[in-house]
C-alpha cells in the first residue's frame, strides 16, 4: 500500500480506473468493499492511512483492493505471513467467504503447509521453476509422492518433540531412492498423528523451577505510550503496551513469548534490553536494576544482552560487508585488538552458523534470507551474550529454511550456554524450542507455565483461541 495516500483513495482509484463512475459512486461503493470485507467503522478507515491501520485491517484493505472490479480469479500471495494465527484465521475465513459468495476461483501462494491444508481443494508443489508434485490436497498430504513434498511435510515442528533434530529438505532429496523404496505406501498423515500422540504422552510437564537460578526478574514492569495531549502538554491518554507485567527468566532456559499482533510481545523484549525505557517497575538481571543503570553502565553490559531482530532484510546495513557487520560489536567493546584477529573471530563465527568463512566481504544482498538470518544470529553471538531476544526470527522464512534455523539456535544454545526469550505469534514453533510458555494479551501475561502442559492443556480461555486458531495442527 502507498503511504502518501489514504486507503479509501487507493481503492477508489482502482475502481475508476476499470469501471465507468463518478468519484461519488466510486467512493459509495469503496466503502461497501470496506463493509463487505467486514473492517470495522469503514467510513473512517476510507479516510486513515495504511500506517494507522493493524496488519489484519491492511490485508482486509488490500482484499477490499482486489476485489473492488469482481475478479473472477483472486491470487492471494502469502496474505497471512506477517500475521498471528487468530488474524490469520479471520483473514482465511473471509477469503473463503467471499469464494463462494462471489464464485471465484482462488490461486494461495503459501510457504505455510499448515494453510495449504486448511483452505486449498488441489495443491500444487514447486521447486526449482518446475512442479514436481500437484493433486488433491488430501491424498498429496498422506501419500506423497515426490521427496521434495515429503521433506516439506516432514520438518514441520508440531510433528517434532522438544529437542529433536528437525528433518531439513537436503535430507529428503539426497537420498531420492532410498527414501521412494522404504515409503511402502505408508499414510504420512497417519504417522504424523502417532507421533504427536507419542509427544503428548511423554512426561515432560514437571515444573523444576524451584531448583533453577533465576538469570531475570522482572516486577511490575509497565511500558505506556502517550496518545493525546492537552493545549498545554499534558498527557491525557496513553496505549499501555505494557501493563505491570511480573515474571522470572531462569538461566540456560528458553522462554517462549507469544500472543497476537499488538498485544505487546516486542516491546516487553525491548524493554528487557533497555532499547525502550520503562513507564515504571524494575528489570533485575544477575543482581542488577536495569531500570535504574546509568547509560555508561549499560553500554558495558550490552555485551551480556543481545536481539536477533525478525527482519533480516532490514536488521543488515546493505552498504557494509556481512564481515564488517559481525566485527563492528567485536571492535565497539574492544574484545578483539587488531583487524586480523577480529577478520578471524567473524569467520570462526560465520562457520559456527554453518556459513563459509569465505564470505567475509560479501554483501547482504547477496545472500537468501536464510543465510541472512543465520549472518544476524552471528552477529548477535559475536560477544558470547549470557541472554539473547529473538523476535520473531523464523517468522518470515519458509519451513524448510526455518528448520534448518530453529536446528542451529538448538545448536548454537548448547553450545554457547545462553538463555533465550524467544518471541512469536507461531505457537507450533514456540511449543518445540521452548521450556516454557508465556502467553500476553492486551499488554499484561495471560499465563505462563511448561511448554507441554500450555500447550496441551492451557488453562486459559484465550490461549486455547490461540491454540484453536492455528492451521493445519494434527490431532
Amino acid at each position: 500500500m502507498n503511504p502518501v495516500f489514504n486507503c479509501g483513495n487507493q481503492v477508489l482509484e482502482s475502481i475508476m480506473e476499470h469501471e465507468k463512475c463518478s468519484k461519488s459512486q466510486a467512493k459509495t461503493k469503496t466503502i461497501a468493499l470496506f463493509e463487505r470485507v467486514k473492517l470495522p467503522s469503514p467510513s473512517s478507515i476510507y479516510h486513515q492511512y495504511p500506517h494507522q491501520l493493524s496488519g489484519g485491517q491492511k490485508q482486509r484493505v488490500m482484499i477490499a483492493m482486489a476485489m473492488s472490479c469482481n475478479p473472477s480469479l483472486l491470487i492471494c500471495d502469502e496474505p497471512t505471513t506477517a500475521l498471528d494465527v487468530s488474524v490469520q484465521k479471520t483473514i482465511l475465513e473471509l477469503i473463503k467467504e467471499l469464494q463462494i459468495e462471489t464464485g471465484m476461483g482462488v490461486l494461495f501462494i503459501t510457504h505455510d503447509l499448515g494453510l495449504v491444508g486448511e483452505i486449498a481443494d488441489r495443491s500444487v508443489v514447486m521447486l526449482k521453476g518446475r512442479i514436481v508434485e500437484q493433486g488433491n490436497t488430501s491424498d498429496l498430504f498422506k501419500q506423497p509422492q515426490h521427496p521434495y513434498t515429503e521433506g516439506l511435510l516432514a520438518c514441520r515442528p508440531v510433528l517434532h518433540k522438544k529437542g529433536e533434530r528437525l528433518p531439513t529438505i537436503g535430507d529428503f532429496l539426497g537420498e531420492e531412492h532410498e527414501l521412494l523404496e522404504k515409503r511402502n505406501h505408508k499414510s504420512l498423515t497417519a504417522e504424523a498423528s502417532a507421533k504427536v500422540t507419542e509427544i503428548r504422552n511423554q512426561k515432560e510437564n514437571v515444573d523444576d523451577s524451584e531448583s533453577k537460578e533465576t538469570l531475570i526478574q522482572v516486577q511490575d514492569l509497565s511500558v505506556w505510550f502517550p496518545t493525546r495531549k492537552n493545549f498545554f502538554g499534558k498527557t491525557l491518554g496513553y496505549v499501555k503496551a505494557v501493563d505491570q507485567v511480573r515474571f522470572e527468566v531462569f538461566k540456560g532456559e528458553t522462554l517462549g513469548l507469544v500472543g497476537e499482533s499488538g498485544c505487546g510481545k516486542t516491546t516487553l523484549g525491548r524493554a528487557l534490553l533497555q532499547l525502550i525505557k520503562p513507564t515504571a517497575g524494575s528489570i533485575i538481571f544477575n543482581g542488577n536494576d536495569l531500570v535504574k543503570m546509568k547509560p555508561s553502565e549499560l553500554r558495558i553490559l550490552r555485551r551480556e544482552i543481545q536481539i536477533i531482530f525478525q527482519d533480516p532484510y532490514s536488521s543488515l546495513n546493505p552498504r557494509i560487508t556481512i564481515g564488517e557487520a559481525i566485527a563492528e560489536p567485536l571492535e565497539v567493546h574492544e574484545l578483539v585488538n587488531g583487524k586480523s584477529d577480529r577478520k578471524k573471530q567473524v569467520m570462526q563465527l560465520l562457520e559456527q552458523v554453518n556459513l563459509s568463512g569465505g564470505l567475509f566481504n560479501r554483501y547482504p544482498h547477496e545472500f537468501s534470507g536464510g543465510q541472512r538470518q543465520r549472518i544476524v544470529i552471528a552477529r548477535a553471538l559475536a560477544l558470547n551474550p549470557t541472554f539473547v531476544v529473538c523476535d520473531e526470527s523464523v517468522s518470515a522464512l519458509d519451513v524448510s529454511v526455518q528448520a534448518q534455523v530453529l536446528n542451529l539456535l538448538n545448536d548454537l544454545k548448547k553450545e554457547f550456554g545462553f538463555t533465550v526469550i524467544f518471541i512469536s505469534h507461531d505457537l507450533s514453533v514456540v511449543h518445540y524450542l521452548s521450556d516454557r510458555i508465556m502467553v500476553m494479551n492486551k499488554g499484561r501475561i495471560e499465563e505462563i507455565g511448561q511448554a507441554e502442559q500450555v500447550y496441551y492443556n492451557p488453562t486459559s480461555a484465550y490461549t486455547k483461541k490461540l491454540i484453536g486458531s492455528i492451521p493445519g495442527l494434527p490431532l
